[in-house]
């Protein structure tokens, strides 16, 4: 098998805790090989939301202008339309953070901009079309990756691999770690509709009895997210293309004059949610981050800021060993372990949450039933948040923040 010059750290996975990763650590001067296995970022259904905390980083960085000089919007506030009254979820103006809004940047611009960045470094390399199929072990420890590229098999030497390669990680999968699954209750059906001339700006959500939908502002479209219950998709299939349609304009009648554009179910797009965590998150020579390591839910858009928080985590616990060519691999692998004791609360305390909001709110919306003028209430405490504004401070910095932030250690 054909092989690759070996390098310092491989990181598996072109996603913002691989592109993170890699932008920090070659910075630094460490020697990274970030494999991607498509040809580009371009793929529509990915989350958009850099939030605050992410925003921070790219402050540290010295990068926060240069990033928001790219086309994106800003989200101060997030709302929400229950049973067509709106109400007012979070409002990040009130947080102590330097940008007070969610950027609304589609992700593959956000990775764009991590490769410019990182590609400044002589110590960086991105290779594309490449997939890592396997680990390369010896005497117990990762010592490598095999890939798989259009001209054949091959294998990179490393003395660390990151598997950032997402909720469906090959690696992890190699490594024998094991997953604990946490549940989820929904599916998420992703679509796009067009945006008309008149059409308010702005990402929203559209909560009623058996619904809930939310719409992303993408400028030119809406990104629609139709939340369904776990397993779904077959019934709805089978009732037909044209009962979707008017599911959707049901449920935003905004977009009643629109939904003919989704034409067959090829435009629709089927998101199997997943919430899972692993026990162990490394192995000698292997660290697994982001979704490889705790798959998230999509409540609350903050599973690119997780990933990012993982990435940031872990360049500032390993970025000095691995920069040192005398350090071993033995003084790699004895920090492993740290970046999971960093990471691992934050992950908990967010699934948790997000697992209280499947189960308390999205799952009794899809089970509610419907009936002769039944509309779904507002919850209490969207009623409280309503009546007393500065409680929407407290959503907004569980979601723009979270918990545990990490900042770039210089």
């Amino acid at each position: 098998m054909k092989s690759i010059d070996p390098t310092r750290c491989c990181i598996v996975g072109g996603g913002p805790a691989g592109m993170m990763l890699g932008l920090l650590l070659s910075r630094a001067g460490v020697e990274v090989i970030v494999l991607e296995k498509h040809g580009d970022f371009l793929r529509d259904f990915r989350g958009d939301t850099v939030h605050p905390s992410t925003l921070d980083v790219m402050a540290d960085l010295g990068l926060l202008d240069r990033f928001l000089s790219r086309p994106h919007d800003e989200a101060h506030r997030l709302r929400a339309h229950i049973s067509g009254q709106e109400v007012g979820l979070a409002d990040f103006s009130r947080l102590s953070t330097r940008c007070k809004f969610i950027a609304m940047m589609p992700q593959w611009h956000f990775l764009d901009f991590l490769r410019d960045q990182a590609e400044q470094y002589a110590e960086f390399r991105l290779m594309l079309d490449t997939e890592a199929t396997g680990l390369v072990e010896r005497d117990g420890r990762v010592v490598g990756v095999e890939v798989s590229k259009a001209e054949g098999a091959s294998r990179i030497a490393c003395d660390l691999v990151v598997a950032a390669d997402g909720r469906h990680s090959v690696l992890r999968g190699a490594a024998g770690l094991m997953v604990r699954d946490i549940g989820a209750p929904i599916d998420v059906l992703w679509m796009r509709l067009p945006k008309r001339p008149d059409d308010p700006d702005g990402s929203s959500g559209y909560i009623d009895t058996g619904h809930f939908m939310a719409t992303i502002d993408r400028n030119t479209y809406w990104q629609c997210a139709y939340v369904i219950a776990k397993g779904g998709i077959a019934a709805i299939q089978a009732r037909g293309i044209e009962s979707f349609r008017k599911e959707v304009a049901a449920i935003v009648p905004p977009f009643a004059d629109r939904v003919d554009q989704i034409a067959s179910w090829d435009d629709v797009k089927l998101l199997s949610v997943t919430v899972d965590r692993l026990e162990k998150w490394w192995k000698p020579g292997l660290l697994c981050i982001g979704d490889a390591a705790h798959a998230m839910s999509p409540v609350g858009g903050v599973g690119i800021n997780l990933a990012v928080q993982d990435a940031v985590a872990t360049a500032n616990l390993l970025r000095d060993v691995l920069v040192d060519p005398n350090e071993s691999a033995n003084a790699i692998t004895a920090l492993l372990p740290k970046v999971q004791e960093r990471r691992e609360f934050p992950a908990k305390v967010t699934q948790a949450a997000q697992v209280a909001v499947q189960n308390r709110l999205l799952a009794p919306v899809l089970q509610s039933g419907a009936g002769p003028g039944k509309r779904f209430a507002v919850p209490w405490i969207l009623r409280m948040a309503q009546r007393f504004p500065i409680l929407q401070g407290i959503p907004a910095y569980a979601v723009g923040i979270g918990v545990r932030p990490e900042r770039v250690r210089r």
